[in-house]
């Protein structure tokens, strides 16, 4: 099966949006749709906003609404919705009447009970670079939302969608892989991970901090996995480690101990994904680690980048 992903982003989330993007399908695009053979689910990206899983596609809306006949959704009631608006953002985004028409069409077509308030499933159609599709319909959920107000916060963490979006880079596909925050601060990438059902340990070397992210982890209803300690004593075997440096801004951190953080990464875990708020190319190459992919990301007067290095 095919799927159909529509994304929205703001304009500073751009470049974190494409680097997502990359880690997910492993190309990305310039507009706002992608089809991929990749199921994910979409209230995993702050950026997805909804997946369409393709069941027909066809050449005319008139072959779609043949191949409409054919769908068996048994005692369901259902409901259609069309993609090509401005808030699905899916191009050629149409007019209202146009799209009601098509609706129209193609929810005659199909053989089971229509209900426009409560149906039991939502079918998606939707006019893409000169096909058309119909398929069932999934709205992402903004699951980082809830996780914006925390017991403990501190002024210069990412913010929640930035860490859910870096989570995802660093491990687009989790299932069996060890991961370590291993600068974990007050938590935001944990909590991130663990809403996405994300194995992820933490550990910091500030014990204020580890207590504050154990705070915001129970308040989120998570197990807190978190030591304290510095990333040299973590052990190795982990997959991916995700750092967000400290900065010189708030914390008295060296150029010594900025690299001793990168090497220790590079020693526990086979792929490391740094955040720092300055160009650390030198220090990363000096670990022996190799730039894969990279993006920057803005928050106010702040830019960051996140660095991908194997």
């Amino acid at each position: 099966m095919k799927y159909l992903y529509s994304f929205t982003w703001r304009n500073d989330e751009y470049e974190l949006s494409r680097l997502e993007m990359r880690a997910f399908f492993k190309y990305d695009v310039e507009g706002n749709a992608v089809i991929s053979d990749k199921k994910i689910d979409p209230s995993r990206s702050p950026y997805m906003h909804l997946r369409l899983d393709i069941w027909h596609e066809a050449q005319t809306l008139e072959q779609l609404v043949v191949l409409a006949k054919t769908i068996d959704l048994g005692t369901r009631t259902f409901k259609v919705h069309c993609l090509n608006n401005s808030n699905d953002a899916v191009e050629p985004k149409l007019p209202q009447k146009e799209r009601q028409e098509m609706m129209r069409k193609i929810g005659f077509a199909i053989n089971a009970e229509p209900d426009l308030d409560h149906p039991q499933i939502v079918l998606g159609y939707v006019q893409y670079e000169d096909r058309f599709y119909i398929g069932e319909l999934h709205f992402a959920e903004s699951v980082w939302f809830k996780h914006m107000q925390k017991p403990e916060m501190y002024s210069t963490a990412l913010s929640t969608r930035d860490a859910r979006a870096i989570v995802n880079v660093a491990v687009p596909y989790p299932e069996g892989l060890r991961i370590i925050d291993p600068c974990c601060g007050i938590g935001t990438v944990l909590v991130e991970a663990m809403s996405m059902d994300i194995a992820i340990e933490g550990r910091d070397m500030n014990k204020r901090v580890v207590w504050g992210s154990r705070i915001n982890l129970r308040h989120f209803g998570f197990e807190p996995n978190v030591e304290i300690g510095p990333i040299e004593e973590a052990s190795e075997g982990y997959d991916v480690a995700i750092i967000d440096m400290p900065y010189n801004l708030f914390t008295n951190i060296s150029k010594e101990l900025q690299q001793s953080i990168i090497t220790h990464a590079r020693r526990i875990a086979k792929r490391v994904v740094i955040v720092t708020m300055e160009t650390m190319d030198d220090m990363i190459h000096t670990a022996q680690l190799t730039i894969i992919d990279r993006a920057v990301v803005k928050k106010g007067a702040f830019e960051r980048q996140v660095v991908i290095c194997e």
